[in-house]
């Protein structure tokens, strides 16, 4: 088991969710129960699985955990390009967390190949 508030992955996750918040805070009412739960959804499970895989006792839970991670990621960026195309993201707003998701997105894939690469060290990033 490793302290996850030491991986720079969980660190940009946990700093997504936050924006993820806060621009859904601007999203119309009518969205409360549909895409503004679900794009928070999908970034507040990145940052779960993460610390989840490492809570874990193995480094194959850890990576299941990493490719959980990675699939919210990707399904928050889609939403976030849903929410730019219905104009509820000026373009500014969907660049600065399209682009934080995009990082996030690569720094798991990287950090899962790792894992896969190795037995019995922890993680780097």
């Amino acid at each position: 088991m490793q302290d996850y508030r030491k991986l720079d992955v969980w660190k940009l996750a946990h700093e997504l969710t936050l924006e993820v918040y806060r621009v859904t805070a601007g999203f119309p009412r009518s969205e409360s129960f549909a895409l503004t739960r679900q794009l928070r959804r999908s970034a507040i499970s990145i940052g779960s699985n993460i610390v989840e895989g490492a809570g874990r006792s193995s480094q194959k839970e850890l990576r299941r955990f990493l490719q959980i991670a990675r699939g919210s990621c990707v399904e928050a960026e889609y939403q976030l390009l849903l929410a730019r195309d219905l104009g509820y993201l000026d373009v500014t707003a969907y660049r600065r967390s399209a682009g934080k998701a995009d990082r996030l997105r690569r720094m798991l894939t990287s950090l899962e190949r790792s894992v896969a690469t190795t037995k019995n060290s922890e993680p780097k990033t």
